[in-house]
């Protein structure tokens, strides 16, 4: 048992410590750091301080004309907001959200619980102005490391709970704890955007999002 417990302790400690350099990327680049490193590498990328505020950074990603802006947690880098340079009308901008679904859906870096797309015939107007519904949709980049560790790791993680028999056959409720240990490894790379209507009345803009979930804030300050 002291040996079992060993090689368990040494499995979680290895795994821990690729989970915390496998986070988010954007442009290829880890979402963390500090906030003066991700921004010289986006500098690196093409994109420029913007005339308007110091704090943005504009330039050209998927086609689009953009604004770039970092947040940090404890001086960490957790997240990238994408945001449209220019608003559209709520047509163009529910055409443009399916597209990014469908792009994230066709990317093999990415997977999805669900699928986000708008449907062709709803008022997306009616329902964000009236109904206050909040149009998003979230991805997640894969892990770069095999899947079969990501399984060993949450396996490490029950053994506490479970005996190396149980382990080896496990049941349905194991199998499950199992599956929610992988999707909460999966949501920490957390890519995600929505339309926002915080512009001239009509007009839209879709933000994107790339979290680092191991940098956010989960109340530790508090």
């Amino acid at each position: 048992m002291k040996k079992l417990f060993a090689t368990t302790l040494l499995l979680v400690l290895s795994l821990t410590t690729q989970a915390q350099t496998d986070v988010t990327k954007f442009l290829g680049i880890p979402v963390d750091g500090t906030k003066p490193e991700m921004i010289r590498q986006l500098k690196a990328k093409g994109f420029r301080n913007s005339p308007y505020n110091n704090e943005i950074l504009e330039g050209e990603f998927n086609g689009s004309n953009v604004y770039v802006s970092v947040a940090t947690n404890n001086n960490k880098v957790w997240r990238i907001m994408v945001s449209d340079a220019t608003p559209t009308d709520v047509r163009n901008v529910q055409i443009r959200f399916n597209r990014l679904c469908k792009q994230f859906e066709n990317n093999p870096n990415y997977v999805t619980l669900k699928d986000y797309t708008i449907p062709d015939d709803e008022d997306i107007r009616v329902q964000i102005l009236l109904n206050k519904k909040r149009y998003e949709a979230a991805f997640y980049q894969k892990p770069e490391v095999p899947a079969s560790l990501i399984v060993k790791n949450a396996e490490a993680f029950l053994s506490s709970k479970y005996t190396e028999e149980q382990l080896e056959n496990p049941t349905e409720e194991i199998q499950v704890e199992i599956f929610e240990y992988i999707e909460e490894v999966l949501t920490k790379k957390n890519v995600w955007f929505m339309i926002s209507d915080n512009c001239d009345p009509g007009e839209y803009k879709i933000l994107m999002f790339y979290d680092n979930k191991y940098n956010e804030a989960n109340g530790q300050d508090l």
